[in-house]
């Protein structure tokens, strides 16, 4: 995480921010970076994001109930992927013209002229939910071995499994932090084309906002980037950082903070942070170079992210396969293969494109699940992977 700092001083106050290398832009010092996440007009908050907590809720929701095989179906969780026919417990969800599977896959920069991929990926999303409610629920009850589903002891926990071992709630789960989350963060709400679409930058310097609202446009762009990284509920606003690892998010935050706790990768949710709120207050001061360095910083760390805790798990399904605890390597890897199949919606800022190409990233899935699966992958095989991410992302397996 070597970085080149700079520092904005504003009435006594000392912020400081970074760049991806020694040429960082240096802000106007006359924009203002707030200590919080917190940006006003004429009194009034024009940060909001609320569709992002909507949807993050829903994937909660979602989630909870994966294996709830008594009182779930999969027409219940496909409803809810979609919102349809009043799925959730919470009235205010089942209102919502929102809903997870129409933002999955669906980046301006990734998928814009890409539907077929698109509507591949949504797809998977929904044969983890029907392998789940049927493969795996109707041999719920029996031993899992090579080739059959069911339950395998991991500890004291029971996980449910395919043929191949793959956990079907940690494939939906880890695979949609890349698919929603970060695809819609780094590709299309902190990308060019959303930002600066139609007169956004003119109405910006004008202070133009949104019919009934008080952000312009180009602000509430950036905001809900922000809220798919921020916006659980259980995250206060003004302080996010402070329950890193304490809230009640299972998503993109929670790894957050994970990696952050790593000393290999110490500071890289302060960093996040600092090129969130930059990025948004060179929005309001008009610096279009400083808010897209902002943004390429933002896109790098996320990525990075994805990355490592996708090593993470592979080494760690290693470490347990060679003690000869499947239930614990199946556990592992089934994580590992959901941020795998993430790092297709990272984002390369020298590039414009993933880490890795699709075509690699495919590879690395049918070698996890080839055949049987976790039931036969070597490793030499989790080796190999991890080292050819950890060599495309900068950083060493032993770190991650």
């Amino acid at each position: 995480m070597k970085r080149h700092l700079f520092a904005v001083v504003l009435g006594g106050l000392t912020l400081a921010s970074c760049s991806s290398d020694d040429d960082a832009i240096t802000p106007d010092p006359e924009i203002e970076v707030p200590a919080n996440y917190t940006f006003e007009r004429n009194n009034n908050s024009t940060v909001s994001y609320s569709g992002q907590t909507t949807r993050l809720e829903m994937t909660s929701e979602i989630l909870s109930n994966f294996n709830d095989f008594d009182n779930s179906s999969e027409e219940m969780l496909k409803n809810m992927f979609a919102n349809e026919n009043n799925p959730f417990s919470e009235a205010s969800l089942n209102e919502s013209s929102k809903s997870v599977k129409s933002k999955v896959a669906a980046s301006n920069l990734y998928f814009s002229t890409n539907s077929v991929e698109s509507n591949e990926i949504r797809n998977d999303f929904e044969y983890f939910i029907s392998t789940q409610m049927n493969e795996v629920k109707t041999n719920r009850n029996e031993v899992a071995e090579a080739g059959v589903a069911g339950q395998i002891a991991d500890g004291d926990a029971i996980r449910y499994v395919n043929a191949q071992g793959l956990e079907m709630n940690q494939a939906f789960a880890k695979s949609l932090i890349g698919a929603l989350l970060v695809d819609q963060m780094l590709n299309n709400y902190l990308s060019q084309p959303v930002l600066d679409e139609g007169d956004n930058r003119l109405n910006n310097e004008a202070g133009i906002t949104e019919e009934g609202k008080s952000y312009t446009t180009m602000e509430h762009k950036w905001d809900e980037a922000y809220g798919y990284l921020y916006g659980d509920p259980s995250i206060p606003a003004n302080d996010p950082n402070s329950v890193l690892n304490e809230s009640d998010d299972r998503l993109l935050f929670n790894y957050l903070g994970r990696v952050d706790a790593d000393e290999d990768f110490e500071g890289i949710a302060e960093e996040t942070y600092e090129a969130f709120k930059t990025g948004r207050a060179a929005i309001v001061a008009g610096d279009y170079d400083l808010r897209d360095e902002q943004a390429n910083i933002i896109r790098e760390n996320i990525s990075k992210v994805i990355a490592i805790r996708a090593v993470h798990y592979l080494q760690g399904g290693k470490a347990e396969i060679e003690n000869g605890d499947f239930g614990a390597a199946f556990h592992e890897l089934s994580e590992g293969f959901g941020f795998i199949y993430s790092l297709r919606f990272t984002h390369n800022p020298e590039t414009g494109a993933p880490y890795l190409s699709k075509a690699t990233i495919d590879t690395y899935k049918d070698q996890l699940l080839d055949g049987n699966g976790f039931w036969e992958v070597s490793p030499e095989t989790l080796d190999t992977i991890s080292e050819e991410i950890a060599n495309a992302f900068g950083f060493s397996v032993s770190e991650a």
